[in-house]
C-alpha cells in the first residue's frame, strides 16, 4: 500500500511569458495556461483521483479545477503550498533583480537555504512548510492517489527532498508550466520519483521553452 501523489505546477500565467517573479502575488492563468490545465486534466481522466489539493494563489486553484470538477471533487486549498515569498522582488524580471540587487542576488543564487529575499523568504521557509503539508497528505491518503497542484519552488523542493538533494541548487531541477510529476510513497522517508516534468500532453512539449531561450545566467 502506498500513496501516489500527481504533483503538478500550474499553468502559463501573463508574468511567466513576461520572466517577472510571482511569489506570492495572485497573478490569475493566461488563456494559454487555462489551454494547458485543461490538456493536463485530459491526460489524467482515466486516473482515479480521491483528492485533489492545491495551494491558494488563483493560478493553482484554476488549473486544480480542472481536474477536480469532472469528478466532483472541491479542491482543498493549502496556503502551505503556496510560492517562495519573493518580497520586493515580485513583479520584477530576472534582468531588473540583477540590475538593482546583483551582489545581493549572487549571494542568494548560491544559498538560497540559508538567506531571505528582500521582505520575503528563504528557501528553508518555503521547504519547511511545503514538506510539512506533503508529508501530512502522504500520511492521510494511504493506498490512494491525489493530486497535489502548485508552483514550481515547491515541486522543486518535494522533488528535491525525495531525491536527498542538496537544496541550495533546486533550482537544477526544471519545472515548465503544467508539467506532471508523479511521486510514489510506500511510506514517507522512501518516496520515489517516478515521473518529473513531463509536458506530452502539451503541444510542443519538446521545444525550448521561452524562458530557456532567454534567461541569463547567474
Amino acid at each position: 500500500m502506498s500513496c501516489r501523489i500527481f504533483l503538478i505546477r500550474h499553468g502559463e500565467t501573463l508574468w511567466n511569458t513576461e520572466m517577472k517573479f510571482q511569489g506570492h502575488a495572485d497573478i490569475p492563468l493566461s488563456e494559454k495556461g487555462l489551454d494547458q490545465a485543461r490538456a493536463l486534466a485530459g491526460r489524467l481522466s482515466n486516473q482515479k483521483i480521491s483528492a485533489v489539493y492545491s495551494s491558494d494563489l488563483g493560478r493553482a486553484v484554476e488549473t486544480a479545477r480542472q481536474i477536480a470538477d469532472p469528478r466532483g471533487l472541491r479542491v482543498i486549498t493549502l496556503p502551505a503550498l503556496r510560492e517562495m515569498n519573493f518580497g520586493r522582488w515580485e513583479g520584477l524580471t530576472f534582468k531588473e533583480i540583477r540590475e538593482s540587487y546583483g551582489d545581493l542576488l549572487k549571494r542568494w543564487w548560491a544559498e538560497p537555504l540559508g538567506m531571505a529575499v528582500p521582505g520575503g523568504e528563504c528557501l528553508s521557509d518555503l521547504v519547511a512548510r511545503v514538506v510539512e503539508a506533503a508529508r501530512a497528505i502522504v500520511e492521510k491518503h494511504m493506498g490512494e492517489q491525489v493530486a497535489v497542484v502548485c508552483h514550481g519552488g515547491p515541486v522543486r523542493c518535494l522533488v528535491g527532498t525525495v531525491l536527498n538533494m542538496d537544496l541550495n541548487r533546486y533550482w537544477k531541477i526544471r519545472q515548465d508550466n503544467a508539467a506532471l510529476n508523479i511521486l510514489d510513497f510506500p511510506d514517507w522517508e522512501n518516496g520515489i520519483v517516478a515521473l518529473l516534468n513531463d509536458r506530452s500532453h502539451l503541444p510542443g512539449d519538446l521545444e525550448i521553452p521561452y524562458w530557456a531561450s532567454r534567461y541569463a545566467g547567474k
